[in-house]
């Protein structure tokens, strides 16, 4: 073979595994670094009517793109706190026998005022303010 074609298809080859590797690196490095979404800018957000949670319960409601944790602890009382859990993002819920925040992923226990009590979590979780308008609740960004 001369020397022209040999240097051409090693070329070729070298090309193509060089693509090949490119191909599988790509996805994994956009996976890791996914792009920046824009999030809207909400202050407030409705957590449904005051009947609909009794006390001693929770849910989670959406807060622009992102959970919050909706609590009713008494007749009087309501918080509300970001429901991503300050460790890995994991979900957190609210744990009605025990009467803490918990996040499944891995054990994690937050108080009623969202400060760790055990597990990994490093910082407390996020509060936001809960305000009773007639018959709606609505939950807003601290002030």
């Amino acid at each position: 073979m001369p020397e022209g074609r040999r240097s051409f298809v090693q070329w070729m080859l070298g090309g193509g595994l060089g693509a090949s590797i490119l191909s599988f690196l790509y996805p994994a490095f956009r996976f890791l670094k996914p792009p920046q979404a824009a999030e809207a800018s909400v202050n407030e957000a409705p957590g449904g009517k005051v009947g609909d949670l009794k006390p001693n319960t929770a849910k989670i409601i959406k807060f622009g793109a992102r959970p919050v944790l909706l609590m009713r602890l008494s007749e009087t009382e309501w918080k509300a706190y970001s429901a991503v859990c300050s460790h890995l993002n994991c979900t957190v819920q609210f744990h009605e026998e025990k009467r803490l925040i918990w996040c499944a992923c891995h054990n994690g226990f937050y108080d009623l005022n969202g400060h760790v009590v055990s597990g990994p979590p490093p910082r407390p979780l996020e509060e936001y303010t809960v305000h009773l308008k007639a018959e709606e609740v609505i939950v807003s960004r601290l002030a």
